[in-house]
């Protein structure tokens, strides 16, 4: 074999094991696009039987960052995985970033698939919209699963939100995304690696995938919203707060990172909580300790109370 053809053999061989690395659903779910009434197209993929279970990613990923739970759940359950609005395949609206304009988008997808109450599990930006979803529709949510994110105005979110490293919650703007245009690897892997437990986490295939998706036109102005949000997310969860969930709430949080304050967050906002650290995890639970996260919530879906 000539250099070149070698070299064009081990090109292939590497894009080949990186599309087989990069995260993604099981191959046997189906995907639409639903309209939401609030103004987005919301792309969500489903497969399985029995009980519905819905799946809420974080920033910094996409609803890909489910493909280890999903590919477990659907063994027994309806499992559900939308992208949210502006993320991944889903259209990037001019607006209704807050996370009760997004709660409606993930009802729209609920009932437009033919199903009513569901079991929700979220992660990162995700439980900020689980929470929204659970406080309005609380007769619809069996259990609600979080995982190692704060709640916009749910205590101790005054204090969280002075910790240096969530700068990113003030970033944004049409010159944050003129720094970040073409350098969207660069920001990212700020995030990723400030919040990783282990510093191989997400890999080198994840990140190159979902930077990709992130780069994407209007795709960080969209992710930069979701934060812009915050202050509105903080009003309508002060309301909502009012009302304490009685769902069963499981709070769970990577040991080096929100570790058992999740369960602290989940406390002001709820009366039936479960506490679950995940040992020796940082923020990505998905990437970091699949095994034992998953294994927290088939146990969680399982209990009777």
């Amino acid at each position: 074999m000539t250099k070149r053809g070698l070299a064009a053999a081990v090109a292939i061989f590497v894009f080949a094991y990186a599309a087989a690395a990069q995260p993604s659903l099981p191959s046997s779910f189906k995907a639409r696009t639903i309209a939401s009434p609030d103004g987005a197209d919301i792309f969500v993929r489903s497969g399985g039987s029995g009980p519905v279970v819905v799946l809420l990613h974080g920033y910094a990923e996409t609803s890909d960052s489910w493909g280890p739970l999903a590919a477990e759940l659907v063994k027994n359950y309806t499992v559900v995985v939308p992208d949210l609005r502006g993320i991944g395949r889903s259209s990037r609206p001019a607006g209704g970033y807050d996370k009760k304009t997004q709660a409606a988008d993930v009802r729209a997808v609920v009932t437009t698939l033919g199903y009513d109450r569901a079991s929700v599990v979220s992660h990162d930006i995700g439980i900020m919209v689980a929470y929204a979803y659970a406080a309005r529709y609380p007769d619809k949510v069996e259990r609600l699963a979080v995982m190692d994110a704060p709640i916009p105005g749910i205590a101790p979110w005054d204090d969280i939100v002075r910790n240096p490293a969530l700068w990113h919650f003030s970033f944004n703007g049409p010159d944050a995304e003129r720094l970040v245009q073409g350098r969207e690897r660069i920001y990212l892997d700020r995030i990723w690696n400030a919040f990783s437990g282990d510093p191989g986490k997400p890999d080198e295939a994840t990140r190159a995938y979902y930077a990709a998706q992130y780069a994407q036109p209007g795709a960080m102005r969209a992710g930069f919203a979701q934060f812009t949000a915050f202050s509105q997310d903080v009003e309508d969860n002060k309301i909502f707060q009012r009302t304490k969930l009685t769902m069963p709430v499981l709070a769970v949080g990577g040991e080096k990172s929100f570790g058992a304050t999740e369960a602290v967050v989940m406390r002001n906002a709820a009366t039936n909580v479960r506490e679950a650290v995940v040992p020796g995890a940082g923020h990505w639970l998905m990437e970091e300790s699949p095994a034992f996260t998953i294994k927290l919530i088939q146990d969680f879906l399982k209990k009777v109370h």
